[in-house]
């Protein structure tokens, strides 16, 4: 007898149930690394031992996220995200609101509520990731990526806020990204709240007013 689906491309099987499974796996499985490295720093964590803490298989993790440094890369895209995956800079809803406001310090304050937030989930991450760049040369491309991203992202914040005509004219854009460089990134975030004891709501107050002293005109 003729087949009569000879020839055809086979209809893939999609079980809504078993991909919200995979998700809510996949998150199991970065929530465990995320905690051991927050615990053991990247170097002493194995994937056993993530795989133990997610309750899978090693197996398990490799196929879901990845080997240690694929593990650290979804971390980090995640926690620049706020979501369960990688989302463009241009698409995240903080970036959206920034150039939709008009005024120089509502985006400064935009964008520092935004630092916060992320630096809850990225700081161990990113810090983890820096340490590991130093030694492990699996690592050092997903450094070198997120640095440059992060300072291309910068950048395009410096130039939004000149188009204010807001800024102070004594500055370039170079320093204005340099100001915010420095003060948004995880160690800044470290010395204040982890060190010294300050709020994610304190933190995104200082950054706000901080910025808005040191780059706006008067």
């Amino acid at each position: 007898m003729e087949d009569v689906n000879a020839g055809q491309p086979r209809r893939r099987y999609h079980s809504p149930r078993r991909a919200a499974q995979a998700a809510q796996t996949r998150q199991a499985i970065l929530t465990a690394a995320r905690d051991l490295l927050a615990e053991s720093g990247y170097p002493a964590m194995t994937v056993a031992q993530v795989a133990r803490r997610a309750g899978v298989a090693v197996d398990t993790v490799y196929s879901s996220v990845g080997r240690k440094p694929q593990l650290l890369h979804a971390l980090a895209e995640t926690a620049l995200s706020g979501t369960d995956a990688a989302v463009p800079a241009a698409e995240r809803d903080y970036v959206q609101q920034i150039r939709a406001a008009t005024a120089a310090r509502d985006k400064i304050g935009i964008y520092a509520q935004a630092v916060a937030r992320i630096q809850l989930r990225l700081a161990p991450v990113f810090l983890a990731l820096g340490d590991a760049a130093a030694t492990d040369p699996a690592t050092t491309e997903l450094w070198d990526d997120l640095t440059d991203r992060r300072a291309r992202d910068i950048h395009r914040f410096a130039a939004n806020l000149r188009a204010t005509g807001e800024l102070r004219g004594d500055l370039s854009d170079d320093e204005v990204a340099d100001v915010i460089w420095s003060m948004a990134a995880a160690e800044y975030w470290v010395l204040l709240v982890h060190r010294r004891g300050w709020t994610p709501d304190r933190f995104a107050r200082w950054l706000t007013d901080a910025w808005a002293r040191l780059l706006l005109a008067p």
